[in-house]
């Protein structure tokens, strides 16, 4: 999986909202440019970026037969594998033992309409095996998971 980092440390990367200290904002021309901000942190500017995080959930439809699901998945991965490939996503991966989220994605759109279309276009949620739940998230950009 060369194409997708482990989520384990992506909350790393700032997160829970936008910052207080908002000292400039960039005009967003809808479906062209991200959202952006400045911040101000001591001698320290940082570029916050908008992006959309996916919650990819346990969908209503999770009995299909092995050989359905087998292939679900493998089409899954290959539209998460298209999604990074056209620069759309930034991360994607699974979450770890939980009742009801599946996994994450990280796009890279100008806006939550554009990820959200395209978070649906996935087949496992097209076949119902997963649905997808679309927000806004901040983070500098140019962030690095270590």
């Amino acid at each position: 999986m060369k194409y997708f980092t482990s989520l384990s440390a992506l909350f790393f990367l700032f997160s829970c909202g936008t910052p207080k200290n908002q000292t400039e904002k960039k005009a967003v021309v809808s479906g062209v440019v991200p959202e952006t901000f400045r911040y101000k942190d001591g001698d320290t500017t940082y570029t916050m970026q908008k992006y959309f995080l996916v919650l990819l959930k346990k969908g209503k439809n999770r009995n299909q037969p092995k050989e359905e699901t087998e292939m679900i998945q493998k089409n899954h991965m290959a539209h998460l594998s298209w999604l990074h490939e056209t620069g759309k996503i930034s991360l994607a991966g699974p979450i770890d033992k939980h009742n009801n989220i599946s996994g994450i994605v990280i796009f890279n759109t100008a806006t939550l309409k554009e990820a959200d279309s395209l978070a649906k276009l996935d087949p496992a949620v097209k076949a119902g095996r997963l649905e997808v739940e679309t927000i806004g998230w901040w983070a500098a950009k140019g962030s690095k998971l270590k």
